[in-house]
């Protein structure tokens, strides 16, 4: 019936693991929760407890090959069609949230995506970016989410058939970051029904200010790289739609020059104590500009 999926790396998931076997032996499935650490130096010891649970395998990837391709080898061991893939770093907000998915499933979603959210306690100053980014844009209704379908699309909540995590997930053994926007474009453009819902995960492991910035400009990278001269990119994507506009009037240039002038200006009030999203995503913006094949 459900394989639960999770990649982790760095990362104590044994009290996660324990809430999903009981919300899964409450529903009276067929289940199994696999784990796949990638290469991790911590928390070694306390993971293996995983496999004390009669349903739990622990797996350990000999080198650190990344959460996309983590999540390959993940689909590739489970036994079951339907895939929950989940990050390690959250934890579900209700008690029923197995149950929820099970209701979910039907004959015309092959995709079901429960959303993600912000516990309402303000984080310290050092991790204040990756909250309010979280809160502002990443935590929608799935009201709000269902009207542009693939442009909110989370990996780290996710139920689908392994047939379609298949034929979507990147397949290239390079280890990209941010790879959550190549996925939603493999299914825009195989026409593969998404629905969403609401059933949340809180997400705690927040990084710091500097590590989620510096990640959010790898993400640019992988985008530019891999995406930008995909057809209909714009369609599901806020940032390439807005970076095609420019390159069609041929202003790239102008704001790359801008930006130039401007990039520590913008990133000093994005690194604060109440960081400026407008200003993070002119940022971008302005780094995509700068890049070049």
């Amino acid at each position: 019936m459900l394989s639960i999926l999770i990649p982790t790396y760095n990362y104590n998931i044994f009290s996660l693991v324990m809430e999903l076997d009981r919300q899964c032996i409450n529903t009276k499935i067929d289940f199994e929760i696999i784990v796949l650490d990638d290469g991790s130096t911590s928390f070694l010891e306390e993971n293996q407890r995983i496999t004390q649970l009669e349903n739990c395998k622990f797996y350990s990837n000999k080198k650190n090959i990344g959460r996309t391709q983590t999540r390959n080898v993940l689909s590739q061991k489970a036994k079951y069609n339907w895939l929950l893939f989940l990050d390690a770093d959250v934890i579900p907000v209700h008690k029923n949230f197995i149950a929820t998915y099970i209701l979910n499933i039907n004959n015309e979603s092959q995709v079901i995506i429960g959303g993600c959210e912000y516990e309402n306690i303000l984080p310290h100053e050092s991790k204040i970016l990756r909250y309010k980014y979280g809160k502002c844009r990443e935590e929608k209704l799935a009201i709000m989410r269902n009207k542009k379908t693939y442009s909110f699309v989370f990996s780290g909540n996710i139920l689908i058939q392994k047939k379609v995590f298949q034929l979507c997930n990147y397949k290239d053994k390079n280890n990209f970051y941010g790879m959550d926007i190549y996925f939603s474009y493999q299914l825009f453009i195989h026409k593969i029904n998404v629905l969403h819902i609401d059933n949340g995960i809180f997400h705690v492991g927040l990084e710091k200010n500097e590590v989620f910035f510096e990640k959010s400009l790898q993400s640019v990278i992988s985008r530019f790289e891999i995406l930008e001269n995909k057809d209909k990119i714009e369609i599901i994507n806020n940032l390439l739609s807005k970076y095609k506009t420019l390159d069609k009037y041929r202003l790239k240039g102008v704001v790359n020059f801008i930006f130039k002038l401007s990039k520590i200006f913008l990133k000093r009030k994005i690194l604060n104590k109440n960081p400026c999203l407008f200003c993070f995503d002119l940022y971008r913006l302005g780094f995509i500009c700068s890049l070049k094949k």
